[in-house]
């Protein structure tokens, strides 16, 4: 599998307006609200807040992206707990953008956020 082009992770730039970033935020809180419900995971509104089992279930990567996502899991060791994290914020950035799948894109995007977090973790 490629690795990741910069084309993948380079957005053009755009001015968004607020009231837009909310009624996007808005639509994707009432998918994942609905999808809890039709599961019966009623004690999760949110992606954050859900099981590690429902997280695998709902955000089950396209075959490119389940590549990326083996491929980055073994060469930064990632444990159970970053792993459903990446997983879980994948799953809302295609949540985000309206995606019933969470696309290779998706889980590029949560694995740098991971690794910016851990650097600056790292020089702290």
């Amino acid at each position: 599998m490629p690795a990741v082009s910069a084309s993948d992770l380079i957005r053009p730039d755009r001015a968004e307006k607020s009231a837009d970033v909310a009624l996007r935020v808005a639509r994707a809180r009432t998918i994942q609200r609905e999808r809890f419900e039709r599961l019966g995971a009623t004690s999760a509104t949110t992606n954050a807040h859900c099981s590690p089992s429902v997280i695998e279930e709902i955000a089950m990567p396209d075959a490119p992206g389940l590549s990326l996502l083996r491929d980055a899991s073994e060469k930064l060791g990632f444990s159970a707990r970053a792993y459903h994290r990446v997983l879980k914020v994948a799953r809302t950035l295609a949540d985000l953008e309206a995606s019933e799948t969470v696309g290779r894109i998706h889980l590029a995007e949560a694995i740098s956020y991971r690794m910016s977090s851990e650097r600056m973790a790292q020089a702290a």
